[in-house]
C-alpha cells in the first residue's frame, strides 16, 4: 500500500454463511484482512420469540462476528427496518465511521443501504439463486447491488463469464488452496481415530454435502468398486442425510476443525471434488 492513503479503518461484511460453520472462502479472506482493520461479519438472523438483540463476539480469528436476534413478529418490511436499528446501535456502540462493506449476499441490502459506507465490494463467490430453498429475491437484490458496488469480483472463470457485462468494474477471483496449511498432511503419519481402522486405497472428500453431490455416481462407482473406500469430511446441508448412498464403502465422518483437516487428508490416496455436472 506505499504512496496509498487507506481511506477507512472498518470492513463490515455481510454474509450468509455462519463464521462457525465451514472454514472456506470468506473466513480466508477476512482473517488476512483483520490484520490490517477492524473486521465485523454480519451474520443472517436468528428468529425467536425474544426480544430483538445482538449477539457480538470476538472470534480467535479477530473477527467481530455478528449475529442478530430478531422477535418473529410482523411483517418482512418491518423486520428489516427493525435489523437496520440494531445495526446502526452497533456503529454507534463500536465507533465505526470510516468502513467499506463487502457483500456475499445481496439480500444484506434490506438491512444495510441505510448507512454510507466509504466503498461496496460485491464478492459473488457462488450462484446463490441457483441453491436449493433460494430466495427468489436474490436476483432482484443481485442487480441493485451491481448497481451500488465499486468493485465486484466473482468465485470462478465461468461466473465471470456469466456475469462481466452487468459491472465495468469485474474481476475473476478464483478460490485457491491454503498451502501452507495443507501442507501439513505431507508430514502427518498419525490417523485420527475415527480413520485409523478404515482400508487402502482410500477416496476422500472434504467440504459442505449438498445438492451438489452427484449422489448417483458415487454409489454406482462405489458399488462396482467394494474395494475401495470413500470418505466424506463435512456436514449435511439442505438434503436429507437418508438420500446419501449408504454401502459398506462409503463413510461419512461428518464435519470437523479446519486445523484438523491435513491429519484427515493426509491419510488418503485420492481426493475428489463429486460434484454434478450441469
Amino acid at each position: 500500500m506505499k504512496n496509498h492513503k487507506i481511506l477507512f479503518t472498518d470492513l463490515v461484511c455481510f454474509s450468509h454463511l455462519r463464521w462457525d460453520f465451514v472454514f472456506q472462502r470468506p473466513q480466508h479472506l477476512l482473517v488476512r484482512f483483520a490484520k490490517h482493520f477492524r473486521v465485523f461479519y454480519v451474520e443472517e438472523a436468528i428468529y425467536t420469540m425474544e426480544a430483538d438483540k445482538l449477539q457480538v463476539k470476538k472470534s480467535d480469528e479477530n473477527i467481530w462476528v455478528v449475529v442478530p436476534f430478531l422477535q418473529d413478529t410482523g411483517s418482512e418490511k418491518e423486520k428489516s427496518q427493525r435489523q437496520k436499528k440494531l445495526l446502526s446501535d452497533l456503529f454507534t456502540q463500536f465507533k465505526i465511521h470510516d468502513y467499506i462493506f463487502w457483500y456475499y449476499t445481496s439480500l444484506a441490502l434490506n438491512i444495510s443501504d441505510h448507512l454510507n459506507p466509504k466503498m461496496i465490494v460485491y464478492d459473488c463467490m457462488d450462484e446463490l439463486s441457483a441453491f436449493k430453498f433460494a430466495s427468489p429475491l436474490l436476483k432482484e437484490k443481485e442487480k441493485e447491488l451491481f448497481h451500488k458496488a465499486d468493485i465486484v469480483f466473482t468465485g470462478g472463470y465461468s461466473l465471470f463469464e456469466a456475469k462481466k457485462h452487468l459491472h465495468k468494474a469485474i474481476y475473476p477471483f478464483p478460490s485457491s488452496i491454503d498451502k501452507e496449511h495443507f501442507s501439513r498432511a505431507r508430514i502427518s503419519s498419525k490417523d485420527p481415530q475415527d480413520q485409523v481402522n478404515i482400508a487402502h486405497p482410500r477416496i476422500g472428500y472434504s467440504g459442505v454435502l449438498d445438492e451438489r453431490m452427484d449422489v448417483e455416481l458415487i454409489e454406482k462407482v462405489a458399488g462396482e468398486k467394494p474395494e475401495w473406500q470413500f470418505v466424506f469430511i463435512g456436514p449435511v446441508v439442505k438434503i436429507d442425510p437418508a438420500s446419501l448412498p449408504a454401502l459398506k464403502n462409503i463413510h461419512y465422518l461428518g464435519g470437523k476443525s479446519y486445523n484438523d483437516l491435513p491429519l484427515y487428508l493426509s491419510g488418503w490416496d485420492i481426493a475428489i471434488i463429486p460434484f454434478a455436472k450441469k
